[in-house]
């Protein structure tokens, strides 16, 4: 087969949600999807049972991270990333391009790439687009991203300019580098916070052609109408017919007025950090586990939540776990939050199927606090 296969089954009449299916040769999902982040090729604290048990249909291991240990080298000598860690079904890789401009030391940004130093060990080291493709080539996800220049926010316009300007040259050069027909290639828009920037980053990258096209630089310090201006800014100029991508979001609210503009898929370490640091994301707000009201509360997590910790475990042994430093309070509250969010993802695609997702993104805004901080949707 061919490496990416995309057909919107479904258009909402009342926005721009639409329902379709990714078929990779992993197998297919149903879209919109959340993709947990597997930082190391994991998701901390679960194993693949686990993950699917809960849910995921789709994964997400960061290239970077995966480069510097145990190296390509290694994923590819043990046939892949899928074999390594041990997921059968679809994979993404980022570019490195994010981690890269935030965390390593040291940076050196020509327009052939980035000349860095590890933020384990110091040791110098250069990602380009063509190393960029090299490497997620060797490591065979199903879905590779084009290396692409993520400016820090706040940031000046030129430096956004900037942005725009060496990612579509970059994408150009992962475009001519990418050899494997199994994997499909996205580009990425960037442009910070500028309309004009946005709209230009699309219209370069749609002329490239790629299978599908991700939404960068975002979620990354900017306040929430400036996010989703850029967003409802951006989808209408990329292609109905391909993925659309938008990197890094996974609060529930955000991702359903992503959705509502027509995004098709989300990936964030939001669920999993929070999960890891007792915040637990219901349909009625987050709930802090190690609360002392919950000493003795026998209730699950969640009234109605079909999730492993909610049918076995009570809110009092979960604060019980957290307070005395047990590693499996993690896991259990792991399972939940990303059990929440392929809920949220079923109610979202039988909202978009049935009546919209007006209410239920009204009931996220309402219980994650965006009405009482006086944030909007995104614009009409």
């Amino acid at each position: 087969m061919t490496a990416l296969q995309f057909c919107v089954t479904q258009r909402s009449p009342r926005d721009h949600a639409r329902l379709g299916i990714l078929k990779t040769p992993h197998g297919q999902v149903t879209t919109p999807v959340f993709m947990p982040v597997g930082t190391q090729g994991t998701v901390k604290g679960m194993t693949p049972r686990q993950l699917a048990e809960a849910g995921a249909s789709m994964l997400l291991a960061n290239t970077y991270h995966l480069y510097l240990r145990p190296g390509p080298e290694v994923i590819e000598e043990a046939g892949g990333l899928h074999r390594f860690a041990a997921w059968p079904g679809p994979l993404l890789t980022d570019s490195g391009g994010f981690q890269v401009f935030s965390l390593a030391n040291l940076r050196k940004v020509t327009e052939h790439g980035v000349r860095f130093r590890s933020h384990i060990d110091g040791s110098e080291h250069f990602l380009g687009p063509e190393e960029s493709v090299l490497i997620q080539n060797r490591l065979g996800a199903d879905i590779i991203m084009a290396f692409d220049f993520f400016p820090a926010y706040p940031c000046q316009r030129g430096e956004a300019a900037r942005s725009v300007e060496l990612t579509t040259a970059w994408a150009r050069r992962c475009r001519a580098a990418h050899g494997r027909e199994d994997q499909a290639l996205f580009g990425i828009v960037q442009g910070a916070v500028w309309e004009d920037l946005r709209k230009e980053s699309a219209r370069g990258l749609v002329e490239l052609d790629f299978p599908g096209y991700a939404i960068g630089g975002l979620s990354v310090g900017e306040p929430k109408p400036a996010m989703y201006e850029m967003v409802a800014t951006t989808t209408p100029h990329l292609p109905w017919d391909r993925p659309r991508y938008l990197m890094g979001v996974g609060s529930p609210e955000d991702v359903v007025e992503a959705v509502r503009h027509g995004v098709d898929m989300f990936d964030c370490v939001l669920p999993t950090r929070n999960a890891r640091h007792g915040t637990i994301l219901t349909f009625h707000g987050s709930l802090q586990v190690r609360k002392a009201g919950l000493a003795r509360d026998p209730g699950p997590l969640e009234e109605g939540c079909d999730c492993y910790t909610c049918a076995s475990f009570s809110r009092s042994y979960l604060r019980h776990l957290f307070k005395t430093g047990e590693l499996l309070g993690m896991t259990l509250a792991t399972i939940h939050n990303l059990r929440f969010m392929f809920r949220l993802m079923e109610r979202v695609q039988l909202a978009i199927a049935g009546d919209g997702l007006e209410n239920l993104a009204a009931q996220l805004r309402e219980a994650y606090g965006l009405r009482r901080a006086g944030g909007k949707g995104f614009p009409g």
